[in-house]
């Protein structure tokens, strides 16, 4: 019985001992994993599967280059109820952020509708990048810096179209602007993080992945997002979307309002194109090809006689246009503009658009299953809210801040012409308020001299001497009306 019983004593000092080496193991593994951050990024950079097991110095690293953005806008409810409602219908002009206008009677005193919103430092200068619908329409704009300073924002220019705004602040102390990356070289599977204020909570971090890209959603002619489950809500819009190298990838602009985990941020490479030109001009001058297009699909394909459906196809050719000119046809395809492929006819808006007004550029052709090459020299698009960038009071004298009346306003106020300037605020106890001008007014002219748009009607403003009347012509609804306004 001796030998047995040492023979089991034997046994389990060896499993014990096993047991002990084999949670040594363990403990070795995962403290090597934990301490070691920076080489599980790595290899997530270089594709590998594996999970960072850190974000707390990425997100060190970037804070202070987030901004949290609060605007408002002096509401005052008198005079929607005389022509049929708010000026601009049902749609907000202050997008997610904004309670609708309301129908208030002329009783009502003012109120202010406050919003909130992100950005992020782009220079030491002081130009924030965040969405156009963060500060549209706003009269007044605060951005807080991460370590709690305060400053007010001024609105440098704005495109609509992209949803892209470009904010100035004046700081004494230097900022530390983050640096912009690649958004080409992401990858579908690639980590990213979203900083913001989301429902005003700010420097909020939230971690996900790039869950697809050039996502069309309908916001606009060039809409190419990137998808990622990165955690987005409201107030998340024009904040940073980064990489694992603290890179700016993209910036956090839209959710699915019936979804959770999918949000969709602009590429920050359509971001570099607009932002020089916020900051030089205030609005983005973009090239016209003049030619309306079409998807190529395989039927449509196979009775051109071509063997692929790539490419844009051309179903209408702009007389007088530049592809007029250039010699394009109507049931041309286009599959390569300027050196760069059109891989279908979502490509080509955005392609042309970046391209420089006047560039001759080649053009490849399919027509009767040729290849064929055209030369065209790009035009300039009409931006009918070129003028309209600057959202302060046109001139501090009269208290009016207008815009100009577009054809998508003028049917929303139930007029046949968009000529003048509509009125989208007025400041209490200027000389526009004691002359009774209203939001939703349209002024048709000053001093008898019709105007087309907010240049003119500047250049008028800033010429008149104070305490001379101006003698404007109003549409309020369906009546006409003079209004003299006294400049201060």
């Amino acid at each position: 019985m001796k030998p047995k019983r040492n023979f089991k004593i034997v046994l389990i000092a060896l499993l014990l001992a096993g047991a002990i080496a084999g949670f040594g193991y363990g403990m070795t593994a995962t403290a090597k994993t934990t301490e070691a951050p920076a080489a599980a990024t790595a290899a997530v950079s270089a594709g590998s599967p594996m999970v960072p097991g850190n974000f707390s110095d990425l997100a060190e690293k970037v804070r202070a280059g987030v901004v949290n953005i609060q605007v408002s806008k002096k509401v005052k409810n008198v005079g929607f109820e005389r022509f049929g409602g708010a000026p601009f219908g049902e749609r907000n002009p202050f997008g997610e952020f904004f309670s609708p206008f309301e129908r208030f009677g002329n009783n009502i005193p003012e109120r202010r509708q406050k919003g909130v919103g992100s950005g992020f430092i782009m220079s030491k200068e002081g130009y924030i990048l965040t969405n156009n619908h963060v500060v549209e329409e706003a009269d007044r704009i605060k951005v807080k810096l991460a370590g709690g300073k305060e400053f007010e924002g001024k609105i440098v220019g704005r495109d609509p179209k992209t949803d892209l705004a470009l904010v100035k602040i004046e700081a004494s102390s230097e900022l530390q602007p983050l640096k912009l990356g690649n958004s080409d070289d992401l990858k579908v599977g690639n980590w990213v993080v979203a900083v913001g204020s989301p429902f005003g909570l700010e420097q909020t971090v939230t971690v996900g992945i790039v869950s697809a890209k050039g996502r069309v959603i309908g916001s606009g002619p060039y809409d190419s997002f990137i998808q990622t489950d990165a955690s987005i809500n409201p107030g998340n819009s024009g904040g940073p979307l980064i990489n694992l190298q603290g890179e700016v990838v993209g910036i956090n602009t839209a959710i699915v309002a019936s979804s959770q985990g999918i949000g969709f941020a602009i590429p920050i490479n359509m971001a570099k194109e607009v932002a020089p030109q916020l900051q030089k001009r205030g609005h983005v001058t973009r090239g016209l090809l003049g030619v309306a297009i079409q998807d190529l699909t395989p039927e449509l394909a196979k009775s051109l006689g071509l063997k692929e459906s790539k490419g844009a196809l051309v179903s209408q050719v702009v007389p007088d246009g530049p592809a007029d000119k250039a010699g394009f046809a109507q049931g041309d395809v286009i599959v390569n503009f300027d050196g760069r492929t059109v891989g279908d006819s979502k490509d080509l808006p955005r392609i042309v658009a970046s391209t420089p007004v006047g560039k001759t550029v080649t053009v490849r052709l399919l027509r009767d299953g040729k290849e064929i090459e055209r030369q065209a020299k790009v035009g300039e698009m009409e931006d009918e809210n070129a003028s309209e960038t600057v959202k302060s009071p046109i001139h501090p004298s009269l208290g009016v801040t207008v815009q100009n009346l577009t054809p998508q306003i003028a049917r929303e106020l139930g007029l046949k012409k968009s000529a003048g300037v509509v009125v989208t605020g007025v400041e209490p106890g200027s000389p526009a308020a004691e002359a009774l001008i209203q939001v939703g007014d349209v002024i048709q002219a000053v001093n008898r001299k019709p105007i087309k748009n907010v240049d003119e009607f500047v250049k008028i403003v800033e010429k008149a001497k104070a305490g001379s009347n101006l003698l404007l012509l109003v549409q309020r609804g369906s009546n006409i009306l003079f209004a003299a306004v006294a400049p201060r």
